[in-house]
């Protein structure tokens, strides 16, 4: 067997840190005419590089056959998810005086969901995004948008054609590139010199302490510690001055970087995120182990659940159809007898099937119709915001169910 290389550092990778088996593209909905057609699955198995401290799954599925004209994920379904994205947007414009003299790029901006909130305060932006369906959706909200794969090359372009940008977004994509140096050699080249980049990720010390290892699918090619992410960007001239912690997606950072010759002073929150992942031994090898275990334990749980209630003649209905969710029940071997549907508020959803389950994706009033005695909630950070959704299942006696980091019902 051919040991992979580190796709930050190019060291091999012999440390495993979860297998997760072989899986379907966990964003790729299946419609219901192609439901017996073979489904491509590909290994799902995170390892984490001694040498950079990288955690990474190969790269084994092209990012075009993820991001295509049909990709399923529309980031304004969520209504917590925008309401942090209008704070990001306030809080950026205040903190470095953004304005109509101003320039906000934005690197896989999806629908527009946080660029509107730029082009509403009149600063002007642009959106790089790679999907031609999530593209349109965001020119038709008027947020400008370049349909590419962001890179080098795509950033010297976009920095001829008067793009440079004093504020360059990344939420939750740095995750998402399958080549992290040549994602990062484009940052340094399309900020200003005195330009600022903001990513957020979830924090890989916060998947670790809450089990979270239904967040790694394929598309998520790495999961980062400010540790790994330092290491990478001081690779392409560019080092962080501020870090700030917040509690989207399980618990998630939010990094300022620069040009390493830029004014911007270091801030205490870098020392602070540093202290708190060396304590947890993301320094060395300690820190990564014993995962592997305590995701079987998760698996193990949400199967005895489901059995049960099978066994009891209960009925489960599962909500948010994510792609965390989608990895947790291929990872359970779930199936369409495990529950009745999946409800989603994504009318690019509805209709179709999960991968892998091939579970039906239906809207959210399936759940007052079918009325089942479960809701198990998949994308379990969202928690608050669906059970004050769904309220109502407790008039006859729905309960809630979430199964990470360990099931839990009421």
């Amino acid at each position: 067997m051919t040991i992979p290389a580190c796709l930050g550092c190019g060291a091999p990778l012999t440390r495993t840190w979860v297998d997760l088996g072989l899986q379907p593209l966990a964003n790729s909905n299946i419609r219901p005419e192609n439901a017996d057609a073979p489904e491509p699955r590909y290994p799902l198995h995170a390892r984490v590089c001694d040498a950079c401290l990288l955690v990474q799954v190969e790269s084994v599925v092209p990012r075009e056959a993820i991001f295509n004209d049909d990709y399923a994920y529309f980031s304004s379904f969520s209504d917590s998810w925008l309401a942090h994205c209008k704070a990001y947007a306030d809080a950026m414009t205040a903190r470095f005086g953004l304005g109509a003299q101003s320039k906000v790029v934005e690197i896989a901006s999806n629908d527009g969901y946080m660029l509107q909130y730029f082009v509403a305060a009149d600063v002007p932006v642009l959106g790089v995004e790679p999907s031609a369906n999530t593209a349109a959706a965001a020119i038709a909200r008027g947020v400008p948008t370049d349909i590419s794969f962001f890179g080098l090359d795509t950033a010297r372009r976009l920095a001829a054609a008067g793009h440079s940008a004093d504020l360059l977004a990344a939420k939750n994509v740095l995750a998402h590139v399958p080549d992290i140096n040549d994602f990062a050699a484009g940052i340094a080249t399309l900020l200003k010199p005195d330009g600022v980049f903001t990513v957020e990720f979830p924090h890989l010390l916060r998947t670790i302490e809450g089990v979270q290892f239904d967040t790694i699918y394929h598309e998520h090619y790495t999961y980062l510690s400010l540790l790994a992410v330092e290491n990478v960007f001081a690779r392409h001239g560019l080092r962080v001055f501020d870090c700030q912690e917040f509690p989207t997606h399980g618990g998630s950072l939010r990094v300022f970087a620069c040009r390493t010759g830029a004014s911007w002073p270091l801030h205490p929150g870098v020392a602070i995120v540093r202290a708190a992942e060396v304590a947890a031994g993301l320094d060395g090898p300690a820190g990564y182990e014993g995962f592997d275990a305590r995701c079987r334990a998760v698996r193990d749980g949400l199967n005895a659940f489901l059995a049960e209630a099978r066994a009891a003649g209960k009925t489960v209905a599962g909500y948010g159809a994510a792609a965390k969710g989608n990895t947790l029940l291929n990872y359970c071997g779930a199936d369409a007898e495990a529950m009745l549907f999946i409800a989603d508020r994504s009318p690019a959803k509805q209709g179709r099937l999960a991968p892998g389950s091939h579970i039906p994706i239906r809207p959210p009033e399936a759940i007052f119709e079918a009325r089942p005695d479960h809701v198990l909630i998949l994308p379990w950070n969202l928690r608050a915001e669906v059970t004050a959704q769904l309220a109502g299942i407790r008039a006859w006696g729905g309960r809630f169910v979430t199964a990470v980091p360990a099931l839990t019902i009421d």
